[in-house]
């Protein structure tokens, strides 16, 4: 097939992007800059880059109409809403034009669902007051559209350049000697390694159609604490000193709404795409994930 991958420049579209061109499909990926680093890096990975921005369909629609399916793994943190149904829009219109639909693989993730329950399924209602819902109402447009789709959602992702994950963050506190926890030191979340994580893209794809329609928690069989793991990533960092632990509040509205126990079932992602998890964990082997980040930063 031919995919386009929307956010193919990103830390999880990246992935994902190589991997579908792995598997042999012919892969096109949005970058706001065909000419940066990044999309260069695309090209090794034989990823034809299209400059443009999700929030401007018209500077993708080309892109689109040629392919046979989309994966959407960008968020406009503009207009997170606004440019999903810019999305869904074009691809209707698309459809209209053609004559043939085009799958979409959409990403949202876990934080916006209800506190409701211990560990988290597909069944798992989303709830309302959680300032990230509207990647729920994203999903309910998506699904009243008609429009042939699949949802996954990713728990916290680690591991390769780490770009904007959680690993990340600490890694870059070790460095500059500031590291701080937030919140209650008590809770867990589920993991899942970012080339897992485009293993279920390439799983969904093989077979689209028998997937319409269908959401799939992704995430691994550990649970450790975020504390222990934060810890893990500043050991692995060389960084003796302390932590300064403060309110979730003080961390944002990201650390308020993830302030709990996210712990995710992806029972249904084994069972009916065969995905299961071949990494070891983000506590088993921390030194290289560091080892990893370290080399994905700009050199001076």
């Amino acid at each position: 097939m031919k995919i386009l991958v929307l956010g193919a420049t990103g830390y999880a579209g990246f992935h994902i992007s190589r991997a579908l061109r792995q598997e042999g499909h012919t892969v096109l990926g949005l970058t706001r800059d065909a000419a940066g680093t990044r999309a260069r890096e695309l090209l090794v990975e034989e990823v034809r880059p299209v400059e443009g921005l999700l929030s401007d369909p018209k500077t993708y629609r080309a892109a689109l109409e040629e392919s046979d399916a989309v994966v959407c793994a960008a968020l406009d943190m503009n207009d997170p809403l606004g440019s999903d149904r810019l999305l869904f829009r074009t691809l209707r219109e698309a459809q209209e034009r053609t004559g043939r639909s085009r799958h979409l693989v959409f990403t949202t993730g876990i934080t916006f669902l209800t506190t409701t329950g211990h560990v988290w399924d597909e069944k798992t209602p989303a709830d309302p007051g959680n300032p990230l819902h509207l990647r729920a109402q994203a999903e309910q447009d998506l699904a009243d559209s008609g429009l042939p789709h699949t949802v996954l959602r990713p728990s916290f992702i680690y591991g390769g350049s780490g770009r904007s994950s959680k690993s990340a963050q600490w890694f870059t506190a070790a460095r500059d000697g500031e590291p701080v926890f937030y919140g209650d030191t008590t809770k867990r979340y589920t993991w899942v390694h970012v080339d897992d994580l485009a293993a279920a893209y390439v799983a969904v794809l093989r077979r689209p159609d028998a997937f319409d329609g269908q959401i799939f928690m992704l995430g691994d069989e550990h649970q450790p604490t975020i504390l222990s793991v934060q810890q893990a990533c500043l050991n692995a960092a060389g960084y003796t000193g302390d932590i300064a632990f403060q309110s979730a509040e003080s961390g944002g509205v990201l650390e308020t709404c993830a302030d709990r126990d996210e712990l995710v079932d992806s029972t249904k992602a084994s069972t009916l795409l065969g995905w299961q998890p071949r990494h070891p964990g983000i506590l088993e082997d921390t030194l290289t994930y560091y080892a990893a980040w370290d080399r994905a930063q700009p050199q001076n």
